[in-house]
């Protein structure tokens, strides 16, 4: 065929498109595990930071976060009854209650009026962290995830033994406005967390991102964390997330189960 040849054109664009597809998937298949194995240890560096193991778990190796994460004991829980699942270890570290929230069979659809954190579906089962010292509980860390303004975020928030005292909230996942609701990520406003209180006297889920600041004076205070400036949908996401997944539709029965000693 002629080099002028629309014949030829074309068939040489096909085989090239078809080489490039074959490469890009292959690379693609090749590239997965480590990505897998990546986003795993992604992971864990922010569970031991949210968790007060470590200040800067970026600056740790592989190894090093390795050792940290041992302390840290990964269990399931029913949200329904609020009880730990009698799973073995090869099943706990395969659950993922992200895929788990897609498949109907292991999650399901939740109503306006219960979907305050605008998650659709929420997975039957949830994957929870203990870090325990001379047989009691330490730490607990929980993960959290709900709709800010243009993205799901993905977190963690760590409460200390009396499960109610938050020492670690972060997100590991969220797409956000940079400088505004990505501010999510700033570690200054991050540790504006620590230390401030869940439920209020009566039970109720108090934690709450505000609008402006906290005036430390105020008497809800412990229960308050300052908004992000320019990002008040973001900032209502996170405490709408907040309140669902630390509320009775989330984490609430387990909470009582765990304090009860009958989780």
């Amino acid at each position: 065929m002629s080099n002028d040849s629309t014949k030829k054109t074309l068939l040489v664009t096909i085989v090239l498109s078809l080489v490039c597809s074959i490469f890009v998937a292959g690379s693609a298949v090749y590239l997965k595990p480590e990505q897998e194995k990546n986003k795993a240890l992604d992971i864990q560096r922010n569970i031991i930071t949210i968790a007060g193991l470590t200040k800067n778990a970026n600056a740790l190796s592989n190894e090093q976060v390795s050792d940290l994460v041992a302390e840290v004991i990964p269990k399931l829980v029913n949200l329904k009854t609020g009880k730990f699942v009698d799973a073995s270890p090869a099943e706990i570290k395969a659950y993922d209650q992200r895929i788990a929230a897609k498949n109907p069979k292991q999650s399901h659809a939740l109503s306006t009026a219960v979907d305050i954190a605008s998650i659709k579906r929420q997975a039957y089962v949830a994957k929870v962290y203990e870090i325990k010292k001379n047989g009691k509980l330490k730490t607990l860390i929980l993960p959290v995830h709900g709709y800010g303004l243009w993205s799901t975020l993905y977190g963690f928030i760590a409460l200390a033994g009396d499960l109610n005292t938050v020492v670690g909230f972060g997100f590991y996942e969220q797409a956000e406005t940079p400088g505004l609701g990505g501010e999510v990520d700033n570690p200054i406003w991050k540790v504006k967390w620590i230390g401030k209180k869940v439920y209020t006297g009566d039970g109720s889920v108090g934690l709450s991102v505000i609008k402006g600041s906290v005036n430390p004076a105020s008497s809800l205070a412990k229960y308050q964390v300052d908004g992000l400036a320019g990002a008040t949908l973001t900032s209502n996401g996170v405490t709408n997330l907040v309140h669902f997944w630390m509320g009775k539709d989330g984490f609430e029965p387990f909470i009582k189960h765990l304090k009860a000693g009958d989780a």
